[in-house]
């Protein structure tokens, strides 16, 4: 099942309207209210996230100015001061949450492991304070490599406690890629594990640590704080590592949350871009700690009684917003697993939903297309009931997946919140209000409050009902991305040089294609530059490349997306080679593990297609639309004229 077309976007006619039970007790409980709401918003933004902020946060010191917009940058709650652990877990603590689960955890082996708020606040706070010994101060980063443990949630919250920013670096990564996104942050200490389980295994972590860290390669690191998981053996440094199960449990549970300013760094996350340079996408506390409090409470209609589960990775935006910010500020109960579909339990996921009585459901559309093709028996087979509400994220989904997902996982009776939002987003930007939006399958419907987004073509300018265009924002929202990391030249011309602005309306564009159709619903298309979707997570062309070309036998590479039923997007490599190698399965292999090493499996090339020459432009400049059609089994369509050599298409057709 791939990505929405077109064809079937006009096709899709199927409207499925909130049950009236669902909305009666909803947070927003009718289009009518959500109207009410939008147009609130778009007609005074600034009051609007104002009200929001003093109604649902507490602050240490009201602001002065709710919102500074130079374009594009951007301050909100200017002169506030807060603390978002302190959002998290204190204000909780006076009410009767203190012992409400706050964290629920299923280890892959089987083990788990409930966290109060009034206990997750102890750990946090000792954590806090290991990392003040260890020399973390205000304003420092610490990176996270971790497995889908408590102990990711506790760092991070260890971290903003302080005031120390955090940069979580997805445990699949490889050595270099980790070493390369500490080494942008000049983190101090990095937080890691022995290492986690992942379908069955054992993977290891620190020894990825101890080989990024190799050679004083990140002169930046003091330290590497450890955690206990698998219980395999470990390198051990004695001046620079140390174990966390040692130093947390002799530490002071006394740890006053550090009063930020609004704008003061909360993390760093890095994301593929057009470049082979990652880019540290940079968010700080107070607009983000309302922003994902507000989109969690209202398009997942968060209620006290819930127990929600995101099947996301820490290690990713989603996990920061939607396992720990979101949740917790809300006081949710919010459930966390280490494991995953796999051969000796493909059906855990709906254990892990019958064991816990989830009611709220969030996952990926490629995990979706998985279980379809596992087979209905696996969901079937257990109690699912407990589910009141499902959502997706990370890529479009395909409106054959939402009726199977409505069907089969929700027993027809569920709304499905269908997200789109991204990493410099912060949360949700169109969304469903599941109390209040009619849905159809495969549209992510309307923006949310607060939130004013078009479809535009390249100079601007809305275009009509149906037609393919540009998905941009037209302001400032309270959780974007304030820069990429030492780099505000970037920012820039990343996101929001594309576009000119409009009557001096600068417009962000997301790098996504879309489509509204005649009731004003979205319809998102997939990237439009080269940035790849695969299963979820992005990966830019450039970077993918730069690691082929790093290996000896290559000479040049050019990396495409190719649909693919389960992933969504594949990546398809065409390679030339050096002129003393040849082509050979046995080097296609080797090249896909060197793309692993230097980058990670999430990755690694599905196909590699070795070519005597890539098709380029007189000027020298690869034409990737031809290699798309490649790629894909398509006629090449397209003017060719510009070619510097025909025949190099003509010889790439042949050998398809």
């Amino acid at each position: 099942m791939s990505q929405p077309t077109i064809e079937s976007i006009l096709q899709e006619k199927r409207l499925f309207r909130p049950a009236e039970d669902f909305s009666s007790a909803a947070h927003i409980s009718s289009m009518a209210q959500y109207q009410a709401l939008y147009e609130q918003a778009a007609a005074d933004p600034a009051a609007f996230w104002a009200e929001l902020a003093e109604q649902e946060l507490d602050w240490f010191q009201k602001w002065d100015q709710t919102l500074d917009w130079q374009p594009p940058f951007v301050k909100w709650f200017v002169g506030g001061k807060l603390n978002i652990s302190y959002n998290c877990l204190d204000r909780h603590l006076t009410t009767w949450r203190r012992n409400k689960a706050a964290l629920i955890w299923e280890g892959e082996p089987g083990d788990s492991r409930t966290l109060t708020y009034a206990q997750l606040h102890r750990e946090v706070c000792q954590m806090a304070n290991v990392l003040k010994d260890l020399g973390v101060k205000k304003g420092d980063r610490v990176g996270l490599y971790m497995p889908m443990i408590p102990e990711a949630a506790i760092a991070m919250l260890a971290c903003a406690r302080i005031g120390a920013a955090h940069t979580v670096i997805f445990g699949g990564f490889s050595a270099d890629a980790l070493r390369d996104r500490l080494n942008d942050a000049e983190a101090k200490v990095v937080i890691t594990a022995d290492g986690g389980f992942r379908k069955d295994k054992a993977v290891p972590l620190k020894a990825a640590v101890d080989q990024a860290l190799e050679d004083n390669a990140v002169p930046s690191v003091a330290h590497v704080l450890v955690v206990q998981r698998t219980q395999q053996e470990v390198n051990w440094q004695a001046d620079r590592d140390v174990w966390w199960h040692e130093r947390q449990p002799t530490a002071s549970a006394d740890c006053p949350a550090e009063p930020m300013d609004s704008e003061d760094l909360l993390f760093i996350l890095y994301t593929s871009g057009t470049t082979g340079k990652p880019k540290g996408v940079v968010h700080t506390t107070g607009g983000y700690n309302l922003y994902t409090h507000m989109t969690l409470k209202w398009a997942f209609d968060i209620k006290d009684t819930d127990v929600y589960w995101c099947t996301a990775d820490v290690g990713w935006i989603t996990g920061h917003s939607y396992i720990v910010y979101g949740p917790l500020s809300n006081g949710a109960t919010s459930l966390m697993y280490e494991g995953a579909p796999r051969a000796s339990n493909p059906g855990c996921f709906w254990d892990v939903v019958e064991k816990y009585g989830v009611t709220i459901f969030y996952t990926a559309p490629t995990a979706i297309r998985a279980f379809i093709k596992m087979g209905d028996e696996l969901p079937k087979a257990r109690d699912l009931s407990s589910l009141r509400l499902l959502g997706t994220v990370g890529e479009p989904i395909n409106p054959e997946a939402w009726m199977w997902y409505h069907e089969v996982i929700g027993g027809g009776q569920c709304p499905i919140v269908d997200t789109w939002w991204q990493t410099e987003t912060g949360g949700f930007m169109l969304t469903p209000l599941p109390g209040a939006t009619p849905t159809k399958p495969g549209s992510a419907t309307k923006p949310f409050p607060g939130i004013l987004a078009d479809v535009v073509d390249l100079d601007g300018n809305p275009v009509g009902a149906n037609e393919g265009g540009y998905l941009v924002i037209k302001h400032p929202w309270p959780s974007m991305m304030r820069t990429v990391y030492g780099n505000d030249e970037r920012y820039r011309k990343t996101y929001w040089e594309h576009i000119p602005p409009q009557d001096g309306q600068y417009l962000y564009f997301a790098g996504d294609g879309a489509r509204r159709d005649e009731d004003g619903y979205f319809w998102v298309m997939g990237r439009v530059d080269d940035v790849l979707n695969v299963s979820g997570h992005r990966l830019g062309t450039m970077e993918i490349e730069s690691a082929l070309v790093s290996h000896p036998a290559v000479a040049e590479a050019a990396v495409v997306g190719r649909k693919d039923e389960l992933k969504g997007e594949d990546v398809f490599a065409f390679v030339t080679l050096e002129g003393q190698y040849s082509p050979s399965d046995s080097l296609k292999a080797e090249l896909k593990q060197h793309v692993v090493k230097e980058i990670g499996a999430i990755a690694r090339p599905g196909d590699i297609r070795f070519a005597d020459a890539l098709p380029k432009t007189r000027s020298g400049k690869i034409i990737r639309r031809f290699l798309r059609n490649l790629a894909s089994g398509e006629e090449i369509v397209g003017d060719a004229t510009t070619m510097e050599d025909q025949s190099v298409l003509d010889k790439l057709r042949e050998e398809a």
